[in-house]
């Protein structure tokens, strides 16, 4: 088994190191949820001593910046930003498709306009210059790997990258590329799947307790483990499998500071397991979600196929506005991991010590 100097420390010693590196005291980063962002439970688990997390997929330069200096203004302590990486090409347009997936999104919400796919993403260097500007602790990426001119930049303003990959390869390309650490997201993990290649990512559905100890032994730099870890067992399990620090997001939707609407909170709780299906019902890229009533409907047979990132994301946006406005489960977009039943309503904060607490009673 190859080796390196990492995996020569205990499980506690590579939390120590990574949280003395990131000015940390607890080894629990806060997912970075777009669309279920919540400036006060990322303040709370700064304020634990963990490193809270802004996903900013969806907003502009001047939203960044607000966000930002909201939550200092809470919280002077860790934050990571996170942004997807785009495809190389536009998406592949299909009338007939569209117009077939429209027609079954108006069973299930208002109807949708034909012009409803020409959604466009923000422009990705503005963010990019925004996450700079913010300079947060980290910087993290999904679905591929920050431009080589950003991550000089990054550099150089002591912005660290942390690089989500769901593979030994995209990892080894993420380190080759200049990452300061691996995020490994398992399959288990709630919302998108950070495959770099979009049409291989449900073929390639790698379980954490798979892929997190490949990796620890071909991986030189820290490795972040995500997905299904909601409990000090889950934390304590990761750390021992060569993690040097954990990511949590469904586990922390419940808590007090989120704002995660009252029925998607009350469908977690019900949540088993196998009741988190992979969809790109949503968005047109693959993630995991609460099986409702709409997700379960959409993998019928003979339903249409999603339309293409970001399309899809276009034409369920009416849909997805009216399940949050009527807190509608049967049609919300509701990610949710594996662990999702594991969901807490207590303080961010006494979730993210309690689970560093119980994780170092297991730890050797």
């Amino acid at each position: 088994m190859p080796g390196h100097g990492l995996m020569k420390l205990s499980a506690a010693e590579r939390a120590t190191r990574f949280c003395r590196r990131f000015g940390l005291t607890v080894p629990v980063l806060e997912a970075p949820m777009a669309g279920a962002n919540s400036i006060a439970r990322a303040a709370a688990v700064a304020n634990a001593g963990g490193m809270g997390g802004l996903g900013a997929l969806l907003m502009n330069p001047d939203e960044i910046a607000d966000w930002v200096s909201r939550f200092r203004a809470q919280r002077k302590g860790a934050l990571n930003i996170n942004l997807w990486i785009p495809e190389p090409g536009p998406p592949i347009r299909d009338a007939a498709r569209e117009a077939s997936v429209r027609a079954f999104l108006a069973q299930w919400g208002p109807p949708v306009d034909e012009k409803a796919g020409d959604f466009a993403p923000i422009d990705f260097a503005a963010q990019c210059r925004a996450v700079l500007a913010a300079r947060p602790s980290a910087a993290s990426s999904i679905m591929g790997l920050y431009p080589p001119a950003f991550v000089r930049q990054f550099k150089e303003n002591n912005v660290a990258w942390f690089a989500t990959a769901t593979t030994l390869s995209e990892a080894r390309a993420a380190q080759a590329a200049g990452a300061d650490a691996i995020i490994a997201q398992g399959f288990e993990a709630g919302g998108h799947r950070g495959a770099f290649d979009n049409a291989k990512a449900e073929r390639q559905a790698v379980g954490l307790m798979a892929l997190l100890p490949r990796l620890a032994d071909r991986i030189e730099i820290p490795i972040i483990a995500a997905g299904g870890i909601a409990d000090g067992r889950g934390l304590a399990a990761a750390l021992t499998l060569g993690a040097s620090a954990v990511v949590v997001g469904t586990a922390l939707l419940s808590t007090s500071e989120s704002e995660t609407p009252s029925a998607w909170r009350d469908a977690l709780d019900k949540t088993e397991p196998e009741d988190t299906w992979p969809t790109r019902a949503f968005s047109g890229r693959l993630g995991r979600a609460i099986a409702n009533d709409y997700v379960r409907a959409a993998a019928a047979p003979d339903s249409p196929q999603p339309a293409p990132y970001p399309v899809q994301r276009g034409l369920t946006a009416k849909m997805r506005a009216e399940a949050a406005g009527k807190n509608n489960v049967r049609i919300m977009q509701a990610w949710a991991g594996q662990s999702a039943w594991m969901a807490t309503n207590q303080p961010a904060e006494d979730f993210v010590t309690g689970i560093w607490k119980d994780a170092q009673t297991l730890l050797p």
